[in-house]
């Protein structure tokens, strides 16, 4: 079922800080999506950004019409479409009320097996939050970890889940000193077989590593819950050779130091995709190598998703770096400024959808946010605030047609949205009572 839904801000925080709806974001506020995630009962969550960031206005300003402020927004839809329920957490302001949601950056959102709303973030915190957002169930806090200071570790889960099919949950872990660098950074996938719950979590069993040897680590970054062949990560202890030394030789012209991870998705419940991306340069990326690359279960890097050219298919245009998969069907998919593409289990290209192509150049606006249970796209419009869910044949030489008629759809759907909510430049507000702070 192809369905259109709006980002809504809720009207108490548009009235409390006095949004200006009709303000260019040059003015210094936005509104950013972040992640969109689907259970298996068809309803579907979102994760998205309201901020303003005036310079000039000092933080301890009074005045909430002209005082900076930021929260992040999470929407609870039903599978029809209707809003269930809209929570706000993490407010930038310290005096603002406090939340029970663990902060950080690169935040997402994964439905966990039994139905719990799992949000995590670097570095390695990861909220529990009820299925109808009423309340948080747990919060694993990995505390901040700063050079030259004394560090007393939290209680550190992830930095991002994805669920297989059976319920495995697909880690990525942040570890202290990758690249030399004095911060957390993103550097270890693994696999947990147990439930995440309240009460307990359970073990990450370490399957790749980015960086081979983070910098300056001491006991206190070893994690009990993350291992590598019986011990746990950290040190020297983690899985090599890692992606950057299989992939080093492939490109002498380019080096694989200051790369990163990609959050990673499963192709089914012993496969996995693994995104790794060249360094990021200021003044243009287009052409830097990245790999899609094929792990199993057991470490084994099988292969890659093939099919794409560093230059004409680069993700760095316009910073394009998610990935979706349909594990029940071994497809993955990935769209950024030049196309929608699509692979079969084995990592062979079968569909690329050309943006330069009438039919698919509204794609151009959309980012590539996840995939459901039953195998549909999620896709958010980059300016219109708006989740586009677009169902994929079982054949992926049927995706054009399908992708097609999501668009022509999405016009009208829009259009009656825009009749329902009379949205302010693509703002949509919710007034209703549904809203409230976790």
């Amino acid at each position: 079922m192809i369905q259109t839904l709006p980002l809504a801000l809720p009207g108490a925080l548009v009235d409390l800080h006095r949004i200006d709806l009709t303000a260019l974001y040059s003015n210094g506020w936005g509104v950013q999506a972040f992640d969109v995630a689907a259970a298996p009962n068809g309803e579907v969550y979102a994760l998205y950004g309201v901020y303003r960031h005036t310079s000039g206005v000092a933080a301890d300003e009074q005045d909430l019409a002209v005082a900076n402020f930021g929260y992040r927004i999470i929407t609870r839809y039903s599978a029809g479409g209707e809003v269930l329920a809209i929570a706000a957490c993490c407010p930038a302001r310290s005096h603002e009320t406090a939340s029970a949601v663990a902060d950080g950056s690169d935040m997402t959102l994964s439905v966990l097996p039994d139905g719990t709303l799992a949000v995590s973030a670097r570095p390695n915190n990861t909220t529990l939050i009820a299925p109808d957002l009423s309340r948080v169930v747990a919060t694993y806090d990995s505390k901040d970890r700063r050079p030259f200071k004394e560090f007393t570790p939290g209680d550190a889960f992830a930095t991002s889940i994805g669920v297989t099919p059976s319920g495995r949950l697909l880690c990525t872990v942040a570890e202290y000193g990758v690249w030399r660098y004095g911060s957390v950074i993103t550097n270890i996938v693994g696999v947990a077989d147990g439930p995440l719950t309240s009460t307990a979590k359970p073990v990450i069993e370490a399957l790749a590593s980015l960086d081979p040897e983070p910098a300056r680590q001491s006991d206190a970054d070893l994690r009990a819950h993350v291992v590598h062949q019986g011990a746990p990560v950290g040190l020297t202890n983690r899985p090599r050779p890692a992606l950057t030394e299989l992939v080093a030789g492939e490109d002498s012209l380019s080096s694989w130091h200051d790369s990163r991870l990609g959050r990673p998705v499963p192709l089914a419940d012993d496969l996995f995709v693994i995104p790794v991306y060249a360094r990021t340069f200021r003044g243009g990326s287009r052409g830097q190598s990245f790999v899609f690359a094929l792990v199993n279960d057991q470490g084994e890097m099988t292969g890659r998703l093939h099919g794409l050219h560093e230059w004409r298919d680069s993700p760095f245009t316009g910073f394009c770096f998610n990935l979706a998969a349909d594990p029940r069907r071994g497809h993955a998919f990935h769209l950024n400024r030049y196309g929608l593409y699509a692979w079969n289990r084995a990592g062979v290209l079968r569909t690329k959808l050309d943006t330069e192509a009438k039919a698919f150049k509204p794609l151009t606006h959309f980012t590539l946010t996840g995939c459901t249970p039953a195998g549909d796209l999620l896709l958010t419009h980059n300016k219109q605030h708006t989740i586009l869910r677009v169902p994929v044949p079982d054949t992926l030489t049927g995706l054009g047609a399908a992708v097609e008629e999501a668009l022509r759809t999405y016009s009208r759907q829009r259009t009656v949205l825009k009749k329902q909510w009379e949205p302010v430049n693509w703002h949509w507000t919710q007034t209703s009572a549904l809203f409230h702070r976790l």
